[in-house]
């Protein structure tokens, strides 16, 4: 493990978990783990570089098409890829094809940076994460596959059980909470072998289970002001993203 390597540059690509839903600022922007990551990093090294192109609501087949090419042009010492979980997330996937994508991205990034990540991302504990969790794990034996044909590191946050604790999820179950990135952001900081400051994987204390009646107006209430929107938009083939532009497009100095 590389437990000084100076790091000089950063981009990240992805999805909704990579812009950073929903890590809320008092502005009403998201920050997220890699937003974190950046800040920890640029303190080590002067004139550090980051760069976020993730747009929320991508598939993979999109992040492939609009981020890699530039992620690649600006060869970063650290590039973060997250990409796929929202295409096993629809009523229909072609893993076969998602798998080509993938493949696609790695190979055209592994050779631009020192330091590609891949992940296993986290997955909330409930029936929608079991209804999805045979292609989520395909997904991530595809990337395991990857990160070893590539020289690839891998961050395991599907493995650690307190990111599926639900306190670490926001209300539209679908997105961590600050605490919830701010292990991830720990998470990635220690698969690039740099000197952990905790154990991300510790556990929160137990809690006393929600009353029946609460957790089912909890229950509606996602549903009516997350769930519903959801559907509609996979029906209708809206994304969350559409017009959209990418976080921070721009490798620059980090501020």
């Amino acid at each position: 493990m590389e437990m000084n390597a100076p790091y000089t540059s950063f981009v990240a690509l992805g999805d909704s978990f990579t812009e950073g839903m929903s890590d809320e600022l008092p502005d009403g922007s998201y920050r997220g783990w890699a937003d974190l990551l950046a800040a920890r990093l640029a303190a080590r090294e002067p004139g550090f570089r980051y760069a976020n192109l993730a747009v929320r609501g991508k598939l993979i087949g999109q992040i492939v098409e609009e981020q890699v090419e530039p992620a690649a042009a600006m060869r970063a010492d650290v590039v973060t890829l997250v990409g796929g979980l929202n295409d096993t997330l629809r009523p229909r996937v072609d893993m076969g094809r998602v798998r080509g994508h993938l493949e696609e991205a790695v190979e055209r990034l592994a050779p631009t940076c020192r330091k590609l990540v891949l992940m296993r991302s986290p997955g909330r504990n409930g029936p929608v994460m079991e209804r999805f969790r045979p292609r989520m794990e395909e997904l991530f034996g595809i990337l395991e596959e990857l990160a070893a044909r590539h020289g690839a590191v891998v961050a395991d946050l599907y493995g650690a059980p307190v990111l599926a604790d639900p306190r670490l999820w926001a209300v539209d179950r679908l997105h961590l909470t600050a605490e919830g990135h701010r292990r991830v952001a720990e998470a990635v900081w220690q698969t690039l072998g740099l000197p952990p400051a905790e154990d991300w994987r510790t556990e929160l204390p137990p809690v006393r289970p929600a009353r029946w009646t609460d957790r089912r107006t909890d229950d509606l209430r996602f549903a009516r002001q997350h769930l519903l929107p959801w559907v509609g938009r996979r029906l209708t083939g809206r994304s969350s993203g559409d017009g959209r532009p990418a976080k921070r497009p721009e490798l620059l100095p980090y501020s």
